[in-house]
């Protein structure tokens, strides 16, 4: 029964921590562009060098 009483501040931590990298992530505009990378990969790049 104490481990519960770690275990329960661990698990809210962690949650919180999840919690937090995703608002940064979300406010830092890492989901801006969601369909941008995906039609990007189908086309080749015509000025990149081959050397």
């Amino acid at each position: 029964m104490t481990g519960l009483a770690y275990l329960i501040p661990v698990a809210l931590f962690l949650g919180l921590l999840g919690l937090a990298a995703f608002l940064w992530a979300l406010r830092s505009g890492q989901y801006d562009d969601l369909d941008g990378a995906a039609h990007r990969i189908l086309f080749d790049d015509e000025d990149r060098p081959d050397g």
